[in-house]
């Protein structure tokens, strides 16, 4: 069912899931579009970002954001249309950066909202590599990660919007950098097109013995959001003060309870101590100073002019399927930063 001018379409979380997420933990309802008060403007969403972190939303837990209710609309950022505006700032036809949720139409009173203008250039792209994707990448590497020339960095997810992002970076500051994705496709792009100096296959069976071979150095910097054998093949090479940015865990996000197998406790904590690692959790909205944006949306825009960022969008078409697009991706089988556009 296509967008409406006369209904608002919306899914909200149904039941929440015990491991993965499946037909029923979603619902796709229809609502009346709300109108706006005063100090309130209405939103026709253009583009919903889809992002590993939504799996978490759904679980009744204590983390850094609320949950989402039984019947609550989806959390998540979206690109819109102001259709309707009380508010000073913002006039019927701009373009927004808001926290909408997957519905086709939201009140806002501006709070937290970002002005695009009435025409901006490539609008998905706020949901992505100049949105929070990219700045995660940004500033978990620059800030914790800290690269220096000569270093080696491996990447997690090198194909996925993050990933791949962190990489292009790390090679703009004279790294030597090592990706991580799942078949051969998504790791001949992570080299071919992104520029990485090699990627490494996770579903090989001798995947760790591999990805020892393409770090003789070692590893100095570590960018986490997967977990996993990923990260277990990853410690016994982790240099003296190795530094790891964690911004995710997704092959762990689906799991009903501890992971099985061996406590790796030891294993992890021990690597810390002995070799010095700085491991350190971050959360883009509130880890760093509000000035850093700022930095990131300036050299992001100049090295995406110079060609030197390359970006890969999958865009889902119609809100009905982002239910199982999101699936999809928590499952590794995106290919790129992936929004349905409504």
């Amino acid at each position: 069912m296509p967008q409406s001018a006369q209904i608002n379409r919306r899914i909200v979380l149904a039941q929440r899931p015990k491991g993965a997420p499946d037909a029923d933990t979603l619902r796709l309802e229809e609502a009346a579009i709300p109108s706006p008060g005063p100090g309130q403007m209405l939103l026709r969403s253009v583009y919903l970002s889809l992002d590993p972190y939504m799996r978490g939303r759904m679980n009744d837990a204590k983390s850094y954001a609320t949950p989402v209710a039984i019947s609550g609309v989806m959390s998540g950022q979206v690109v819109a249309e102001v259709m309707i505006s009380n508010l000073d700032a913002f006039a019927p036809g701009d373009f927004v950066l808001a926290g909408s949720g997957w519905q086709d139409y939201a009140l806002s009173d501006g709070a937290e909202v970002l002005n695009l203008g009435p025409a901006p250039a490539n609008p998905s792209w706020s949901l992505g590599i100049m949105g929070m994707p990219g700045y995660t990448a940004y500033a978990g590497l620059l800030q914790i990660g800290e690269p220096k020339p000569g270093e080696t960095v491996v990447v997690a997810a090198a194909s996925g919007p993050v990933g791949a992002t962190v990489g292009q970076i790390a090679k703009l500051k004279g790294c030597r950098v090592v990706g991580i994705a799942g078949g051969a496709e998504k790791c001949a792009h992570v080299v071919d097109v992104l520029g990485f100096d090699i990627c490494i296959d996770h579903k090989a069976p001798d995947f760790a013995e591999h990805l020892k071979a393409a770090c003789p150095q070692g590893i100095d910097v570590y960018f986490e959001n997967v977990g996993g054998k990923v990260l277990y093949a990853v410690l016994p090479l982790l240099n003296p003060f190795a530094r790891i940015p964690v911004c995710g865990m997704v092959s762990w996000y689906n799991l009903p309870g501890l992971p099985e197998g061996p406590d790796m406790g030891p294993v992890i904590m021990g690597t810390i101590l002995r070799m010095k690692v700085k491991m350190q959790g971050f959360i883009i909205f509130d880890s760093f100073p509000r000035s850093l944006y700022a930095e990131f949306t300036r050299d992001m825009a100049m090295w995406l002019g110079q060609g030197k960022i390359h970006y890969t969008e999958q865009v889902i078409d119609g809100l009905e399927n982002a239910p199982s697009a999101l699936y999809d991706l928590l499952e590794g089988r995106n290919f790129g930063k992936m929004v349905v556009r409504l």
